[in-house]
């Protein structure tokens, strides 16, 4: 009798640490609904971002510059007047007041997320945001620069930037340069990349988002709205012709028809094309298009 107590007891404990093992040593991760599974063929979260390594003294200066209206002719506006970091990098406005207090002839994007755009620009003129930051500086109507070497000697003049500037760049001669300008706001614009519930959404978390919320979702795929807007970005990716399917400007009644890329190329297969915006925060971005 003893001996089948001692078996039964075994085969008990035996059962237990079994049943342990199950329960503790191989967490059960929930199976990805079909939703998901096409969105993640879809999109991509931001946690999927390979972000390149940046000093954070550079990123520093970056900030100090984006918010400086020093880098105005005038020193009435800094890039976060157009960029506002407080409204989700937009100033809410159709078009921007500039240094000159004449308006842009652009609506202004969000730069957050901007360094996730293929392109910058609604013509696509620039390949990165280290690029997109300087055109801006040198426009006429927005801060209304002259020339590079008036920004250089303008920053050279001052001793707290002679300082930030050659410890971030200590191997240039003369560490304050238009180039180092705007690759410092460059390297600030990079971090801008913030994660929003849709991120943790694609990062496995079913109830990141709500039942209504993956209705949209469903919606968006089914109509073809991915065609343009997908990625991490969920657009900024590509060139598309603005008014695809009629005149543009009779549902908009824009003043000025603006010609997109063409302006650029003067070729004819451009007339209308414009860069896909993104569509992060796109709820608090408006008004929208490039003519706002």
């Amino acid at each position: 009798m003893k001996k089948v107590l001692f078996v039964l007891a075994g085969l008990i404990l035996f059962a237990c640490k079994k049943e342990a093992k199950e329960d503790f040593s191989k967490p059960q991760v929930a199976e990805k609904s079909e939703l998901m599974k096409k969105a993640l063929g879809i999109f991509k979260s931001i946690s999927t971002i390979e972000y390149a390594s940046i000093p954070q003294n550079k990123i520093d200066l970056g900030k100090k510059l984006f918010f400086d209206n020093t880098l105005s002719k005038n020193g009435t506006i800094s890039c976060n007047s157009c960029h506002n970091l407080t409204t989700f990098g937009v100033d809410n406005k159709s078009f921007s007041l500039g240094d000159t207090k004449e308006l842009g002839g652009r609506n202004s994007p969000s730069v957050i997320y901007a360094s996730l755009h293929a392109l910058q620009f609604w013509d696509g003129r620039a390949k990165d945001v280290e690029e997109q930051a300087g055109g801006p500086l040198l426009n006429p109507v927005e801060h209304s620069l002259p020339n590079k070497e008036f920004l250089e000697q303008k920053l050279r003049a001052i001793t707290e930037y002679q300082t930030l500037f050659k410890t971030v760049y200590p191997n240039d001669k003369e560490p304050i340069t238009f180039a180092n300008i705007t690759n410092a706001i460059g390297a600030f614009e990079r971090q801008l990349n913030p994660t929003s519930k849709f991120d943790d959404y694609l990062d496995g978390n079913e109830n990141a988002i709500n039942e209504n919320e993956k209705k949209g979702l469903t919606a968006f795929v089914d109509n073809g709205c991915t065609t343009c807007h997908s990625g991490v970005a969920i657009g900024g990716q590509l060139m598309q012709k603005f008014g695809l399917y009629g005149d543009y400007a009779k549902l908009t009644n824009s003043k000025k028809i603006d010609k997109g890329l063409f302006d650029r190329t003067k070729k004819e297969g451009d007339q209308f094309m414009f860069k896909v915006p993104s569509l992060r925060n796109v709820e608090k971005t408006y008004p929208y298009f490039h003519d706002g």
